[in-house]
């Protein structure tokens, strides 16, 4: 990468010293610039801008995709939620919005469907249980059924451990989660 930026740097001033010596031979004369001049200064522009391009697209261009980024699973995070809601604007609310979010929206639909899991059978805890259980708990779980450690197809389990505890380890997700819980 370092090559290609000299590469580029040096274009760019060959390009910039070339014009410089073209408008020097006549100082009297209006600046003339030949078609081959405006070849070379175009190309080293367009060169330079790809080049900045590159430069700046290289994480994105050289990330190795998993098969777990190709797939669609509700307990990934929502990267763009994660980069613009961060600790410090939590008490920031615009006027006029209501605080139904996503968690609530989701959590009523299942809850009317007749299909909400119960997250906390799926732990395997009481309903009253401690944050520290919780978490304690999902680990034993997880190390289980990883399926890097069972060398099995147990993707699909350990998608469902892993919204179980998003949503019991969060205490707001948990007390919305109850809520409707009780209504199924």
């Amino acid at each position: 990468m370092k090559q290609f930026s000299i590469l580029i740097i040096s274009l760019i001033i060959f390009g910039a010293s070339h014009l410089g010596y073209a408008q020097s031979n006549n100082l009297d004369m209006e600046l003339e610039v030949t078609d081959e001049e405006k070849i070379i200064l175009f190309s080293g522009f367009a060169i330079g801008v790809i080049g900045i391009f590159l430069f700046l697209a290289r994480d994105i261009i050289l990330r190795k995709k998993t098969s777990y980024d190709k797939e669609e699973h509700e307990s990934k995070n929502e990267k763009t939620y994660e980069k613009y809601h961060s600790d410090w604007g939590d008490d920031y609310e615009e006027l006029g919005t209501r605080k139904n979010t996503n968690e609530d929206k989701e959590f009523r639909d299942a809850a009317l469907n007749n299909e909400l899991p119960n997250y906390y059978e799926v732990l395997g805890i009481s309903r009253d249980a401690t944050q520290d259980e919780i978490k304690k708990r999902f680990r034993e779980l997880a190390k289980k059924t990883h399926p890097d450690k069972t060398k099995e197809d147990s993707e699909e389990e350990m998608i469902k451990l892993n919204k179980a505890y998003e949503v019991l380890s969060d205490k707001e997700n948990k007390e919305k989660y109850d809520k409707y819980l009780k209504v199924n």
